[in-house]
């Protein structure tokens, strides 16, 4: 199946399926368009399938093959350079047609800067929105720009959809009162916890959207991602989190962005790749 906006990209190494028998779809949004401070989410869709080369697609948690998985890589989205909100319509325009001809398949989205989580979350229409972010992204406006992914989870929250936010160490007063004032929850990387996660997330109504910033996790990590924060979360304590939302509420879409670098083989890329193993074992199950 051709899609209109798509080309094809490094793929990864084991055998894939065809849209209308796949139970995951890949599709890389290639975007650093409002890039505030590091540059090269642009690569980060090809960073991360490259880094898959170097992991065992067995999962020895869950006893699953990715290899044995079905598993279709769409490629990436030809970006409109520069412009967010015109590279979200074909994002939206994409992931629709990914839907139409396979309403069952969940999307995964590899970026890529954030703003990009707009177009799965428009295109899928969830009813609750959970992230995994360093950065509250709540701002009306940053530079000028509504579509900046300084913004993103604010212009998600306007669509009448329950945002929570986890391993958050940045934003502003503006943003915190926001928060507070549409009422979505949000845990500070000190005070987070799964129990917390758990607390939280199992009063949001389903079906549920899923995304992890890059940068929600230490430093240590993941050097190579767009805005960058001291003291992050632990891959493991977020890993947990995600087998317990997928055990418990329907999760039809998610997404790992903010992955940047110049160089095959960067941590931050090799991070991203093991999460997004994890994620497929875990539907899987």
């Amino acid at each position: 199946m051709e899609l209109l906006y798509t080309y094809e990209t490094l793929k990864l190494e084991f055998p894939m399926s065809d849209i209308e028998e796949a139970d995951f779809v890949i599709l890389g949004i290639p975007f650093d368009g409002t890039t505030s401070y590091k540059p090269g989410t642009r690569f980060g869709p090809t960073l991360i399938r490259q880094a898959t080369l170097n992991l065992e697609s067995y999962i020895l948690d869950y006893d699953i093959d990715i290899a044995e998985v079905k598993i279709a890589d769409v490629g990436d989205l030809a970006i409109v350079a520069g412009n967010p909100l015109e590279t979200i319509k074909r994002g939206i325009e994409t992931i629709e047609e990914i839907k139409k001809a396979n309403p069952k398949v969940v999307p995964i989205i590899l970026g890529g800067e954030h703003s990009m989580t707009f177009a799965p979350v428009k295109a899928l229409k969830p009813k609750s929105y959970v992230v995994f972010d360093a950065h509250l992204d709540l701002r009306e406006s940053y530079e000028d720009n509504p579509w900046n992914h300084a913004c993103v989870a604010r212009r998600i929250s306007e669509l009448g959809i329950k945002v929570a936010e986890f391993g958050i160490r940045s934003g502003t007063k503006e943003e915190v009162e926001y928060a507070r004032e549409v009422d979505i929850p949000w845990v500070h990387a000190r005070n987070y916890t799964v129990e917390r996660f758990k607390e939280i997330v199992k009063d949001l109504p389903e079906p549920v959207y899923v995304s992890v910033d890059i940068d929600v996790f230490d430093l240590s990590m993941v050097p190579s991602t767009g805005t960058p924060e001291a003291g992050g979360l632990r891959f493991w304590e977020v890993v947990e989190a995600l087998e317990w939302l997928v055990k418990n509420k329907e999760v039809i879409g998610f997404d790992i962005m903010e992955v940047a670098g110049m160089e095959l083989g960067d941590v931050t890329a090799l991070t991203a790749a093991k999460l997004l193993f994890y994620m497929i074992g875990m539907l899987s199950k």
